[in-house]
């Protein structure tokens, strides 16, 4: 959920390409429910916390964890609201979410993934070149992937970047620069 890449170099031109800032979320996803385990009442997740079981209150304090353990497909929980497989299948989908205020302080060059999604990307060059549309990590680190705007009402093409300081130098609340070589086409 959070990374650390190097401390970023010179700032880059401030071009945006579009002057709707990414919205402020409030609450943070930080799983999202994938089905039912067994017959008392777990439930399968798909985590996207570095520490899920710290948080005990979920979704406006609907849901309460009693417990949290590793399975084979997810983290299996068990929340107090949820008393059988029934209820534990009519979960699917929904997502957990905690206050933004409960997360840990961010160190510097460290991120939230739900911070990036949504920023407009420019490059070193000023050139705006999309919007940030999901985050990927396939084991060396994270990679972001940038939609670039829409062409003939058609959606834009996406390319990936991986999130090192030679190709992402920096990133704000308003923004993400991409190196102008890695945003070619």
């Amino acid at each position: 959920m959070k990374a650390s890449p190097p401390k970023t170099p010179q700032k880059a031109p401030t071009t945006a390409p579009d002057p709707t800032p990414a919205p402020r979320r409030d609450k943070v996803t930080l799983a999202v429910v994938i089905g039912a385990h067994g017959i008392g009442g777990e439930v399968r997740l798909k985590v996207f916390a570095e520490n899920f079981s710290a948080y005990k209150s979920f979704n406006d304090s609907a849901l309460s964890l009693k417990s949290a353990r590793a399975g084979n497909n997810g983290t299996i929980a068990r929340f107090a609201e949820v008393a059988d497989r029934n209820a534990a299948e009519a979960m699917r989908g929904t997502e957990l979410t905690v206050p933004r205020s409960s997360l840990p302080p961010l160190e510097d060059g460290e991120y939230y993934h739900t911070d990036l999604i949504g920023l407009a990307a420019v490059s070193t060059d000023g050139e705006a070149i999309g919007r940030v549309v999901a985050i990927d990590n396939f084991g060396a680190g994270d990679v972001i992937e940038i939609e670039r705007p829409a062409v003939d009402e058609k959606p834009g093409k996406r390319f990936m970047v991986p999130m090192r300081v030679e190709a992402v130098p920096e990133w704000d609340s308003e923004r993400l620069v991409v190196e102008a070589s890695f945003a070619t086409d």
